[in-house]
């Protein structure tokens, strides 16, 4: 590229203090380089980034994308440094898991909550994936660990018992199934439900169960978390699908919770491991003895 990561720098404070001089002071910079490195940036895209005005400068549509883009790549390289700045004193800090939405919505914030107690150095950055992702990503070594809802064969993961849950659906009180105990997902798809959003593992998960059956699911309202679901079902506008831990006491006689006959249904989380370590990872370690104590007897 024939501009740096400085021209970016230059560029991100000229246009977020409207004015190239205090741009400049802020990279330390005088105001004629950082007006040098501007027009070089220009130059190179060929576009005008930035109107100069008397009483200072705002960026142009170009500069706006421009601006979008950089700050997302400097924030990127402060994360990445960050990140690998544990490895200059010979061990990270960083432990990276990979888990279902289940996990995420119940059990797995307690227990980082005693982790961190315990180890309040360590980072752990998590991510939300469906189970066969989280297990190519251990296998791969993309995570130091997983947490998942099946239990299968794998030449290169050990799995290890960590929580029991289970899908139920929830319906309002007043609904045509409040009198129902149990019932067959296939039934359940005459309603309309309210979903997690589009990408999120259970959402996933539910839209592949329906189409399996050659059905589809009605709908109607989508939220980014349970605690949605719950509310929105409680109120009356449909019926929804949660694991039973994520639904709160105070919740729970607003609304019918009946069981799901799948056998899909009951969730088995097993935290994974990449079975052979080439190399030693005391956190993650540590990770999986809050996680599972009993796999530690």
């Amino acid at each position: 590229m024939a501009y740096d990561i400085t021209d970016l720098k230059v560029f991100v404070a000229a246009a977020e203090e409207a004015n190239l001089s205090r741009g400049a002071e802020r990279c330390h910079l005088s105001a004629s380089s950082a007006s040098l490195r501007i027009k070089n940036l220009e130059s190179v895209l060929g576009a005008l980034l930035l109107t100069r005005r008397a009483r200072g400068v705002i960026p142009t549509a170009a500069g706006h994308v421009l601006l979008e883009h950089a700050r997302r790549c400097l924030a990127q390289l402060e994360q990445m440094r960050a990140d690998l700045a544990p490895f200059t004193h010979g061990m990270s800090n960083n432990v990276t898991v990979f888990a279902n939405n289940n996990a995420i919505a119940s059990h797995l914030p307690d227990d980082l909550a005693t982790f961190f107690h315990r180890h309040p150095e360590v980072r752990v950055t998590l991510e939300e994936r469906l189970s066969h992702d989280i297990l190519n990503a251990v296998a791969e070594g993309r995570a130091d660990l997983g947490i998942v809802a099946l239990e299968t064969e794998h030449p290169e993961i050990t799995f290890i018992p960590y929580r029991k849950d289970r899908l139920v659906l929830i319906a309002p009180s007043d609904h045509p199934l409040a009198a129902t105990r149990a019932i067959n997902f296939r039934e359940c798809l005459n309603y309309p439900f309210i979903c997690l959003q589009s990408g999120a593992a259970v959402h996933t998960f539910l839209i592949g169960h329906a189409s399996a059956l050659g059905q589809q699911m009605d709908i109607r309202v989508q939220v980014s978390g349970y605690w949605g679901v719950v509310r929105l079902v409680s109120s009356g506008a449909g019926v929804g699908i949660v694991p039973r831990s994520a639904i709160p006491e105070s919740e729970e006689g607003n609304l019918v919770i009946v069981d799901l006959l799948d056998d899909w249904a009951l969730r088995n989380l097993h935290v994974c491991v990449k079975r052979d370590q080439q190399v030693e990872n005391v956190q993650r370690d540590r990770l999986i003895q809050v996680l599972c104590p009993e796999s530690q007897a």
